[in-house]
C-alpha cells in the first residue's frame, strides 16, 4: 500500500513533502522485511540457561520414571547374565564377546576404544547417541510403553555388558574406563526417555487439556528437551573418542571426570530446574 501511494505521489506531486515522507516509509519497510536478521546469541544462551531447565522443572516425575525403568533393566541384565551363561552372547553378540575375551587375554580388556581413528569414532558415536535418544523420544508416539521398551532394552544391554567384565574379575577397571564417557552417555538415554514419557503420557493423560492440545504441548516440550541434549551428545562423543582410549590414565583423573559428569547431570536436570521453579521461572 505504501508503494502504491508513493508511486502515485511521485507521479503527481514529485516535489511534495508527502512524496518524501512516503519514500522514507518505503525504505524503512523494505529494510525491515528484507534485511537478513543476525542470530541473537543471547537467545541461544538463554535457551540452555533458562528455557531447557525450566521445562525439566515440570517433568521431574517423568525423569524419575525413566531412571527407574533404566536402572531396573540394568539389574535384570546383570541377574540374567548370572543365571544363564549364554545370555551375554545373546545380547552382545558372539563377535563382540569373543573380541573382548581376546583383549582380556592380551592384557588390554578395553582395547576396543583404541582400535578406530579418533575423528571417525567421534562422528560415529555422536550420531549413534543422537539416533538412540531420538528413537527413545519418538517411540513415545506408541505411548509410554514404546519409550519404556527402548529404555528397557538399553538397560539390559548395559547390565549384561558390565556383568561380562565382572565375570572376568575386571569390573573396577571397566567402570573407571567406560564411565568416563558412559556417565554422560547413559544419562542422555534416560533423559531422552523422559522426553518420550512426556510425549507418550500426553494423549493418555491429557489432564485439563484436550488430547490434541496436550499432545501439541508435549511435542513442543519434548523436542526442546531432546535438543537441549545436543551439547552433551557432543561432549560424550568427544570423551569416548579422545579420552576413554587412554585406559591407563590415573584413577584420580578418571574419578574426577566421572564424578564431574554425574554432578553436572544432577545439577542441570534436577537441582537447577527446581531452583528456577522455586523462583517462579517455569
Amino acid at each position: 500500500e505504501i508503494s502504491n501511494d508513493l508511486a502515485f505521489a511521485q507521479s503527481n506531486f514529485p516535489d511534495s513533502k508527502t512524496a518524501a515522507y512516503l519514500n522514507d516509509l518505503a525504505i524503512k519497510a523494505h529494510n525491515t522485511l528484507y534485511t537478513n536478521k543476525k542470530v541473537d546469541i543471547q537467545k541461544i544462551a538463554r535457551f540452555w540457561k533458562t528455557d531447557v531447565p525450566s521445562i525439566f522443572a515440570n517433568y521431574q516425575k517423568e525423569l524419575l520414571y525413566a531412571f527407574l525403568v533404566f536402572t531396573i533393566a540394568i539389574g535384570i541384565g546383570v541377574l540374567s547374565s548370572q543365571i544363564e551363561s549364554d545370555f551375554i552372547r545373546s545380547i552382545l553378540g558372539d563377535g563382540y564377546v569373543n573380541m573382548t575375551i581376546e583383549n582380556i587375554k592380551d592384557g588390554d580388556p578395553l582395547a576396543v576404544y583404541k582400535d578406530e581413528h579418533a575423528i571417525n569414532m567421534f562422528l560415529g558415536i555422536t550420531i549413534n547417541n543422537i539416533r538412540v535418544s531420538f528413537i527413545a523420544f519418538v517411540f513415545g508416539l506408541l505411548t509410554s510403553v514404546g519409550t519404556g521398551m527402548i529404555l528397557f532394552g538399553n538397560g539390559i544391554m548395559v547390565g549384561t555388558f558390565f556383568h561380562m567384565f565382572y565375570k572376568y574379575g575386571i569390573i573396577t577397571e571397566a567402570f573407571l574406563v567406560v564411565f568416563i564417557h558412559g556417565a554422560l552417555e547413559l544419562s542422555v538415554i534416560v533423559i531422552a526417555g523422559a522426553a518420550g514419557f512426556v510425549l507418550g503420557n500426553s494423549f493418555l493423560v491429557p489432564k485439563t487439556y484436550s488430547r490434541f492440545q496436550s499432545f501439541s504441548k508435549a511435542v513442543k516440550d519434548g523436542t526442546k528437551m531432546v535438543i537441549g541434549l545436543v551439547p552433551i551428545f557432543i561432549l560424550a562423543g568427544f570423551l569416548e573418542s579422545f579420552v576413554t582410549r587412554y585406559t591407563e590414565m590415573p584413577i584420580w583423573l578418571s574419578l574426577l571426570i566421572i564424578i564431574g559428569s554425574f554432578s553436572f547431570i544432577i545439577f542441570y536436570f534436577v537441582i537447577y530446574p527446581q531452583q528456577l521453579k522455586a523462583k517462579g521461572l517455569k
